[in-house]
């Protein structure tokens, strides 16, 4: 769910770098404040890549008018509105609908058919941003008419972008790159079927949320939601440390049940995952996996 140009800048460096005095300050304040949020609020970025929350942070700095990362904490602990601007540039929220199509099209020719054969079909969207690939999804399940018997457990890390997941508003101006990722997904009806438009944003259909629930859930914590048939974490583990993927990787294994899939992004997968051996490839350069041990 993130762009390109964020995936190769946030991906250079995952741990905190051996350098400078300023540099080891640095780092000592960095982790005070991803402490003290933790602390606050109950999110956790303590494992998330390093360069990518320290870039982050430090432009924070900046647009806060504080002079060090020290001061960005007292200032965010105290006012909750630094607050909330500071957790909103932490957590990364770039996606949109039917992105890489290729995975979407492997999802309908190589998944769904296998899908069918459950009488009910559990799926788990984890990072789910502001629910772009959610309503992709349900999209998919209702022209290859399995939507009726899915539940879709869409997740993220904070309340007010899943408020933003359940209202299903877009702006008009990204339905044309939609419509086109859709129809080279495979899509078998004109888009503009699945929403309502204004002159400045669209609403999707209130059936393609009938059968989704949105909740709260913190990989970097938080056990599993249940025993799903398909898992879909895209673009997400790129920013967390070793440490973290090898372990959100253990709860999504644990998390399916014996020949159910898991969908990664198109620079994730599951070698050096610690489970890689648990899978086989369902379409390799799409990032699709099947759990068979």
């Amino acid at each position: 769910m993130r762009a390109k140009s964020e995936i190769a800048s946030d991906t250079v460096s995952t741990d905190a770098p051996q350098g400078s005095r300023d540099g080891d300050e640095e780092a000592v304040e960095l982790r005070q404040l991803l402490d003290a949020l933790f602390e606050d609020c109950g999110v956790d970025f303590r494992n998330y890549a390093y360069s990518s929350m320290k870039r982050r942070v430090k432009r924070r700095v900046v647009e806060e008018g504080v002079r060090t990362i020290s001061g960005l904490t007292k200032l965010a602990l105290a006012d909750p509105l630094c607050k909330e601007r500071l957790l909103t540039a932490l957590t990364i929220h770039v996606t949109a609908m039917f992105r890489d199509p290729g995975f979407y099209l492997a999802l309908r020719q190589k998944v769904l058919p296998l899908l069918r054969t459950y009488p009910f079909i559990r799926l788990w969207v984890a990072g789910c941003s502001t629910g772009e690939e959610v309503y992709s999804l349900a999209i998919l399940l209702h022209e290859e008419g399995l939507y009726n018997r899915c539940r879709i457990y869409a997740t993220d890390l904070r309340e007010t972008v899943l408020s933003k997941a359940l209202a299903g508003i877009f702006p008009l101006s990204a339905m044309k790159d939609y419509t086109r990722n859709y129809q080279q997904a495979g899509g078998r009806r004109a888009f503009a079927d699945y929403y309502t438009a204004d002159s400045a944003a669209v609403v999707f259909r209130a059936h393609l949320r009938e059968n989704v629930v949105f909740g709260v859930h913190n990989l970097a914590g938080d056990a599993s939601l249940n025993e799903f048939h398909g898992i879909f974490c895209r673009n997400v583990m790129i920013y967390f440390n070793r440490s973290l993927q090898e372990q959100v990787h253990r709860l999504f294994y644990e998390s399916l049940v014996m020949f159910g899939f898991l969908g990664l992004g198109r620079s994730e997968s599951v070698r050096f995952s610690g489970c890689d051996h648990h899978y086989e490839p369902v379409s390799a350069k799409d990032r699709i996996y099947r759990k068979i041990l």
